[in-house]
């Protein structure tokens, strides 16, 4: 059996591949795994597919838009991709609008359906 404990964040993240689909957890801040996010960033990988419930950008804390920002994303598959406010640009409204990154918008029962799928 693989052992899946790691020294550090930067060791769990080492071996994820540029185009590499990943799901983040967390709602609006809570369960946000902000170490692996910062980790991910250091690591470099790009052209990643995301897929969360929405794409962050609510404050000035780590989350999904802090690798938006750093344009490591082709794709973002979301349950919610409005601003959280709407005087509020965020990096994914800007990039989405530049045509920079796609997104696919999926109803958040949806989305928890295709998760729970996946892993049958």
């Amino acid at each position: 059996m693989t052992n899946k404990i790691f020294g550090s964040f930067d060791a769990a993240v080492a071996d994820i591949p540029d185009g590499a689909t990943i799901m983040f957890p967390g709602f609006a801040g809570p369960g946000t795994p902000r170490n692996l996010i910062s980790a991910l960033e250091r690591q470099g990988a790009k052209n990643l597919i995301g897929i969360t419930n929405n794409p962050g950008g609510r404050d000035n804390e780590v989350d999904i838009s802090t690798l938006i920002k750093a344009r490591r994303f082709k794709k973002m598959i979301c349950a919610f991709t409005a601003s959280p406010h709407p005087s509020k640009v965020t990096a994914f409204d800007e990039l989405y609008e530049a045509g920079e990154l796609d997104a696919e918008l999926v109803p958040q029962g949806t989305l928890a359906e295709r998760i729970r799928a996946a892993g049958a």
